[in-house]
């Protein structure tokens, strides 16, 4: 699974730090935890295949996110590995090959993006396992097609070739995002098929095409698998060596390469996916997965739609209304509301780039921000102090910490804390409270089994989430201000 993308075309609701692969959609869960959840319907299957859990490659920031969203789901995952700066999908997979190889021999991948809406899943499962049996004993890269309903100028094309013995399709050739007119005609032709980018290889296969047509990945990420190191679940690579892997996407790096493909006596082929596939890149997408009403407009959260058409409206915390409107995309979060003419979805990217430009925050984090401990909430700041909510998940601990510019008082709503500060260990009870002076070294813990949730009052000079001096932490953590 590679889940290291930023989702910057779905901001507010994606952000840098809490990007769209773990955000709640278009369901209960996040889009993440339902890519885990077919997985999970992949190791139940009868067909023969031993499906080992997901090998997650993400970037240092989401490591605590993935290990509690699979926890939350009940899912288990033979690792994840930590790329060390981002690198696109064809390096991503390479240190996911160079681990397969190393530790399951030749098995067949299956590579999934973390970010998809995929329905009926049970057909993705079918469509699945009849790709790997195709594939087992073929030098073949597989992929899956998804059979186009309109001429989408975002998405590559896959040209479907004759039929092969094992029941699957040659891929002739492909077209990475066309003009207009010839999405239309690819749409007319009949033979041609979305890429979805998920895609079937043997470990061994991948690394043999690409020693051939991209040597320099290969290169880079064998050597940064090989020095890498363990840390808790995660496996850390060797930064300096991935720093000097090209930044190249599965597609480019060796799958849309067929003539040099054949060379090596490599084939790709191709199974339609038989169901309702979007990797929901704009909002657009997340509107087009839900159902609207009779005039065209689709409605999350406290919304009032009146004299409004083709109008999509997500809120988090307020009420929002539309009148008169025609058209538009609406999405409200707790710090910042984008508002944006449908036909303009796409260059939602170029708000993130102001907002990156002028050293603002929006862009990063939202409010509520995710800890490997549980969150906290800003809840108000003002001049000298701040106001939190905090909440610590079951026989969870911050790290022993100090800060020297700050104090802080701590008011328990729920549940039960355990404090330490200096030389004192003590309980605390709901409606309870206490006092950390600045310097004081401290620790909060929960002890109990249900969440414990306090309001945390900040008063100081300086109120910078960097002014934290962690002692000893449970978690690893040696620099990390903002998420971890």
């Amino acid at each position: 699974m590679l889940s290291g993308g930023s989702g910057s075309r779905l901001w507010p609701l994606s952000r840098e730090y809490f990007p769209k692969q773990f955000v709640q959609l278009t369901g209960k869960v996040s889009l993440f935890q339902q890519t885990l959840q077919r997985c999970g319907l992949l190791s139940k299957n009868k067909s023969g295949f031993d499906v080992q859990p997901p090998v997650v490659v993400s970037n240092e920031q989401y490591r605590f996110l993935i290990a509690q969203q699979a926890l939350e789901v009940g899912q288990p995952l033979t690792t994840i590995i930590l790329e060390s700066s981002t690198k696109n999908t064809a390096p991503a997979l390479t240190l996911a090959a160079e681990y397969i190889k190393q530790h399951y021999d030749n098995a067949l991948m299956l590579v999934l993006p973390a970010d998809h809406a995929i329905e009926l899943p049970l057909e993705f499962v079918s469509s699945t396992l009849h790709l790997c049996q195709a594939l087992k004993a073929h030098r073949s890269i597989g992929i899956f097609g998804v059979t186009p309903d309109f001429a989408h100028t975002g998405y590559g094309y896959i040209e479907m070739g004759k039929k092969q013995d094992n029941g699957i399709n040659q891929v002739s050739s492909f077209t990475e995002k066309p003009k207009r007119a010839v999405a239309e005609a690819y749409l007319a032709a009949g033979n041609y098929f979305w890429n979805s980018g998920m895609f079937i290889v043997q470990s061994y296969l991948w690394l043999e095409a690409l020693v051939e047509l991209n040597v320099d990945i290969h290169k880079a990420c064998h050597k940064a698998m090989e020095n890498s190191s363990q840390d808790l679940e995660f496996v850390r690579v060797d930064a300096e060596a991935f720093e000097s892997s090209p930044s190249e996407s599965i597609d480019y790096a060796v799958i849309e390469k067929i003539p040099s493909l054949k060379n090596l006596n490599i084939s790709v082929d191709m199974v339609p996916l038989n169901c309702e596939w979007t990797d929901l890149g704009a909002w657009t997408s997340v509107s087009d997965q839900l159902k609207p009403d009779e005039n065209g407009n689709v409605a999350i959260g406290d919304v009032i739609q009146e004299q409004s058409t083709n109008t999509f409206v997500m809120s988090q915390q307020r009420l929002v209304a539309t009148l008169g409107v025609n058209d538009l995309v609406v999405v409200e979060t707790p710090d910042a509301v984008l508002v944006a003419n449908k036909s303009k979805v796409q260059n939602v990217k170029q708000i993130v780039a102001q907002l990156k430009k002028s050293g603002r925050s929006e862009h990063q984090v939202h409010r509520r921000v995710y800890r490997p401990w549980g969150n906290y909430e800003i809840v108000d700041v003002g001049e000298g102090y701040k106001v939190k909510r905090i909440e610590v998940n079951p026989e969870a601990s911050l790290s022993l910490q100090l800060h020297h510019q700050r104090a802080e008082h701590w008011i328990v709503v729920t549940g039960a804390a355990e404090v330490s500060c200096d030389d004192k260990t003590f309980l605390l009870s709901e409606n309870q409270s206490t006092y950390i002076p600045i310097g004081s070294k401290h620790r909060l813990s929960n002890p109990g089994k249900l969440p414990l949730e306090l309001i945390e009052v900040q008063s100081g000079s300086y109120l910078g989430e960097d002014d934290i001096e962690r002692l000893d932490d449970i978690y690893g953590r040696k620099g990390d201000t903002v998420i971890g």
